[in-house]
């Protein structure tokens, strides 16, 4: 099968628009028709409903999506692992949620960087059902997350504990929830959502979610609000004045772990690596003009 095929139905599908489909691939639109039409003679399927401005995958569609995403994703790596030169040894991959990159992911990878010159490291930002997929057919080394799979392949050690304090631009006193000001909830996991509505019910209505710490930070900074974000990520602003904690407020703690398959081919270098990336703190960043 021509892989040119399976990129242009994951493209299709993240825009659920073959014009613009056709636009990101450099293609014309009747080119985009004819591939999806060969892929679906191949598979006897078919694997969108082609109404107009609303393309939608049919069931058999979802159920290609995991699959061509992993052969993409495989082949991505084989290149990259063919293409390894003589000082380069090992290739190991890394992989973690929006939230993990910017509160922990980020700052370790530099320093694994540098302090291993000769491995050569493939680093992304994955969703938790990407990650766990991967993880388990082996295509993923090493995985920082919130919340790690429980599955008898992986295995899961805890890394780091951060701290999820409330933070705003208003210098103002908040007594309750209700007076929180353009509060921007922040999707950090699971048990970080289950408590939020237990305990923050009476919280104002999100102006904003996000699944990204940085971009509640960024735009607190620029246009005001509020927002539940780790202290080492927060920390410097706090000390300039340029954010507020909101102490009359509840603190969350959030662990972050590493997840890796059991057996695992580069078991020595994972061993180095997990070592690393315990022994780190991950550093707050510097300040830049909000």
């Amino acid at each position: 099968m021509d892989i040119e095929l399976i990129k242009t139905f994951i493209e299709v599908k993240d825009c659920r628009h073959f014009g613009k489909a056709a636009e990101n691939l450099y293609l014309t639109q009747a080119a985009v028709s004819s591939r999806i039409r060969q892929l679906e003679q191949y598979f006897g399927v078919q694997l969108f409903v082609r109404n107009r401005n609303n393309i939608q995958l049919t069931p058999a569609g979802e159920r290609l999506v995991s699959h061509a995403e992993s052969m993409l994703q495989t082949l991505r790596m084989a290149k990259q692992d063919v293409a390894l030169t003589g000082e380069q040894l090992t290739q190991i991959s890394i992989a973690g949620t929006p939230n993990t990159w910017d509160t922990y992911i980020h700052d370790a990878i530099s320093k694994i960087y540098a302090r291993q010159p000769n491995l050569s490291l493939v680093a992304e930002i994955q969703s938790r059902e990407q990650i766990s997929r991967q993880l388990i057919e082996r295509a993923l080394d090493v995985a920082i997350l919130f919340d790690p799979p429980k599955v008898d392949e992986l295995k899961i050690e805890r890394l780091h504990t951060f701290e999820l304090i409330p933070v705003s631009t208003f210098a103002n006193e908040v007594e309750k929830p209700q007076e929180v000001k353009r509060y921007i909830m922040v999707d950090w996991g699971t048990s970080f959502n289950a408590w939020h509505a237990k305990e923050l019910k009476e919280i104002a209505t999100p102006s904003v979610r996000t699944s990204t710490a940085r971009i509640a930070l960024d735009l607190i900074l620029q246009c005001g609000g509020s927002a539940y974000l780790p202290d080492v990520l927060v920390r410097p602003f706090i000390e300039q004045n340029l954010l507020y904690c909101l102490d009359d407020l509840p603190t969350f703690s959030r662990e972050v772990y590493v997840a890796f398959h059991k057996d695992n081919e580069h078991a020595d270098k994972l061993h180095e690596i997990r070592r690393m990336l315990r022994q780190e703190e991950p550093e707050a960043p510097s300040i830049l003009a909000p």
